[in-house]
């Protein structure tokens, strides 16, 4: 099978694996089929069968990798989600792990290796050639989430005072090169840059030009201990392919190139969402016992919030005996509440993310933000006294629940905005813990805003 005809019948048009190849998969390897599971798998693309692994459960999984054996990419193997990377490096031979560090770029052997005890990732590098074993251990001793950890140190550079001619020569004739690259960087003797230089650029100026007159002296320089949350706003800022990365003295020390970027953002953009879910950073593949353990601590944190509501609630059970009416409405006002500072907390944690809310502007947001959600209780307290006067017939309850509904809508905007910026402040990430706290605000004041009106003035 072409990998352009593999690519176009197993997935649907929706971009998913189809269920239907899948499952051709798994039966020619419960059946020990070669021959059809050698027709399904030729030519596979190295994302379409980290894609395949990733759906496949773990006995099958390995034994597709058994079938597979030593034509496995090891590019397969960086592109798989991390709970699955690591059944799979705890599976293969360590000369296979070997054989792919060796052949993959530092940040990608890193990725593969980083999770593992220093034990057997030592008995893997020791098997690898000295250059590539020490770039690894350099990478490594770079912070998790780093650009050290990201960076290819295998990048090109040349001195300013070379022409154009001789860095064309240079390029065609070196074999140490990096099989991809896009810019060029010029360095002083001491690694210092000095600039950069395009391919694109390069190959246009006349042999005889002088590197000096044709590099971009503008640098936008990422110090090896970046953040890559903050790497990748830099790159969207100024709308960069590649990055120099430098050491504490500025020396020279790698390259980040926007294909790892590109990554970094899904897989901040996956973590948010995950926090904000309170599942951590749980995967498809996980087994049973491990996804509800990992979930067990937030749900139990949600426990305690509800409690805390219900209190609430048993403090006004006198006022609800003598007003069945007040226990129908009373989850309607928390639950709009919580929507509405769902919204507000959702804008506002991305916006911290992307650092587009700060100092300077919190406080035009904040109002922003409040008045939205005074404009939105007023309509929506229009609209309920609507349904509870044709509903109950009782004035007076409507009156109530108008009034709940704008203060609870109010003060969920308002919780909304301001619990995420208080977190971001206290260095707490705001995806994290943000849920939880504002859904407890708003439960708290919607029952307690209702029950307490209809308390002093229907009762």
């Amino acid at each position: 099978m072409s990998k352009q005809t593999s690519e176009i019948n197993i997935r649907d048009e929706e971009g998913a694996l189809r269920a239907s190849f899948v499952h051709s998969v798994c039966s020619a390897l419960e059946l020990e089929d070669g021959e059809t599971l050698q027709a399904l798998a030729d030519g596979l693309h190295d994302g379409d069968l980290a894609d395949l692994l990733e759906h496949l459960p773990s006995e099958q999984r390995n034994r597709l990798v058994d079938f597979i054996g030593s034509e496995l990419a090891p590019a397969t193997l960086v592109e798989v989600e991390e709970g699955v990377r690591d059944e799979l490096v705890e599976y293969l031979p360590n000369e296979q792990l070997a054989d792919a560090v060796e052949e993959l770029d530092t940040d990608d052997a890193v990725y593969l290796l980083e999770d593992l005890e220093l034990g057997e990732r030592n008995k893997i590098l020791d098997q690898v050639p000295d250059k590539v074993r020490r770039s690894v251990q350099r990478a490594l001793l770079h912070p998790d989430d780093s650009a050290g950890r990201l960076m290819r140190q295998n990048y090109v550079y040349v001195p300013a005072f070379w022409t154009v001619g001789q860095t064309i020569d240079y390029l065609r004739e070196e074999e140490n090169l990096p099989e991809k690259f896009s810019e060029i960087f010029v360095t002083k003797p001491s690694q210092h840059l000095e600039g950069t230089v395009s391919l694109d650029r390069l190959l246009r100026a006349n042999r005889q030009q002088a590197i000096s007159e044709i590099m971009d002296r503008e640098r936008h320089l990422i110090n090896v201990a970046m953040d890559q949350e903050e790497l990748a706003r830099q790159f969207d800022r100024y709308n960069m392919i590649s990055a120099p990365v430098v050491d504490d003295d500025h020396r020279l020390v790698g390259v980040v190139t926007v294909d790892d970027i590109v990554d970094v953002i899904s897989e901040e953009a996956q973590e948010d969402i995950l926090l904000m879910g309170g599942v951590g950073d749980g995967s498809l593949a996980d087994s049973v016992v491990r996804t509800a353990v990992s979930r067990f601590a937030w749900l139990l944190v949600n426990l305690v919030t509800a409690i805390l509501a219900s209190i609430v609630i048993s403090m006004f059970d006198a006022t609800i005996e003598q007003m069945v009416a007040l226990a129908v409405l009373m989850p309607i006002v928390a639950s709009m509440g919580g929507n509405a500072g769902t919204q507000t907390m959702t804008v506002t944690v991305r916006a911290l993310a992307t650092r587009d809310l700060g100092a300077a502007n919190a406080r035009r947001v904040i109002t922003r933000e409040t008045l939205v959600g005074l404009l939105n209780g007023a309509v929506f307290a229009v609209l309920m006294a609507g349904v509870a006067l044709l509903w109950f017939g009782n004035g007076g309850l409507a009156l109530v629940i108008a009034a709940a509904m704008i203060v609870n809508m109010f003060v969920a905007a308002f919780a909304g905005i301001l619990i995420p910026l208080f977190l971001d402040y206290q260095k707490i990430d705001p995806a994290l813990a943000s849920s939880v706290f504002v859904t407890t605000v708003t439960d708290i004041v919607g029952f307690f805003a209702f029950l307490g009106l209809a308390a002093v003035f229907l009762i």
